[in-house]
């Protein structure tokens, strides 16, 4: 029986700009909704709203605190800083998240909850539209930083945008990528035919359930019938991008309902995953980021919510 988490209480703000409502789960090592050591663990969205449909929710069907991917909404992992340098039980930093400890002498692996051994401090700050998180965090191994998101809705605009700052404290050059991996659930609908991801360039893909669940066309990924509760598709790494933010420019759209989301990023792309599930479908922007000591950079990623499709019966 599918557990459902977004019905539990814990910490969260709720934000609006009279087209959109969306809740926001913060920042708790206690009683937090999102508590385990993949995922940024700021600006988790929970639900959002616009003009009678909704975007995210609860794909997966155990909640956990403690699971690596217990999560919804538009959420971000980094890679681990300093974890190949150090030995077993020496100190790591995961970004958004904390220092963790290296347990044994394998490969890391973003799917183990790792022991969190420094939490750093969290600073929130909600306002009618938006909620501000800081995090800072003195790490071992020279890594330190502090990381601000910024998770708004832009006035008169069906917008939510997500603003970056990253600013490294400390003496090691910080050098990482973050994706988001985009857990969108527009209107519920089961992956399917329904559902079409949208490029600005024509798409290439090989991996898992390629030609047999989906296929690439011109520049969509289209579903060739509706996923069952156990399959999968995935991408290491969708073809066709080049190294301009222009082709950060990405479409989810439900062809049943016509409700739509538009994903611009201001970074080249470095990379691009795809993966879904029977409950959701992934388009995954990776982004490459170096912070030398003293840096501050910034980053941001737009979502802009349409409902304007036609809509048809499958």
């Amino acid at each position: 029986m599918c557990q459902k988490a977004l019905l539990l209480d814990f910490p969260k703000a709720i934000i609006s700009n009279g087209l959109i409502e969306a809740t926001l789960y913060l920042p708790d090592k206690q009683t937090g909704y999102y508590r385990a050591t993949r995922f940024d663990w700021s600006g988790v969205i929970g639900s959002l709203e616009y003009n009678g449909h909704s975007y995210f929710g609860q794909w997966f069907e155990n909640y956990d605190p403690y699971k690596h991917d217990a999560i919804v909404g538009p959420v971000e992992e980094f890679t681990p800083l300093g974890f190949e340098s150090i030995g077993v039980g020496g100190e790591f930093v995961q970004i958004g998240v904390g220092s963790l400890r290296r347990p044994d002498s394998q490969e890391y692996n973003r799917f183990s909850l790792y022991e969190i051994i420094n939490y750093g401090s969290w600073t929130v700050n909600s306002h009618d539209n938006n909620v501000e998180f800081i995090h800072r965090l003195a790490g071992g191994s020279g890594y330190s930083y502090e990381y601000q998101k910024v998770v708004s809705l832009t006035a008169g605009r069906p917008e939510l945008v997500l603003e970056h700052q990253l600013e490294n404290t400390g003496s090691q050059v910080i050098e990482t990528s973050v994706y988001n991996h985009n857990f969108f659930m527009i209107d519920s609908e089961p992956t399917g035919p329904a559902i079409r991801t949208i490029f600005p360039f024509d798409v290439h893909a090989e991996g898992r359930g390629f030609g047999i669940l989906a296929e690439a066309v011109n520049n969509e990924i289209q579903y060739l019938r509706q996923l069952r509760e156990s399959e999968h598709v995935y991408s290491s790494g969708l073809q066709g991008f080049g190294d301009t933010a222009e082709d950060y420019d990405i479409r989810i759209e439900n062809r049943k309902t016509g409700a739509g989301v538009r994903i611009k990023g201001d970074q080249p792309l470095e990379k691009l995953v795809f993966w879904s599930s029977s409950t959701t479908s992934c388009p995954e922007p990776y982004i490459r980021l170096r912070v030398e000591p003293g840096e501050v950079i910034t980053w941001s990623i737009v979502y802009e919510f349409y409902t304007s499709l036609t809509k048809y019966d499958q």
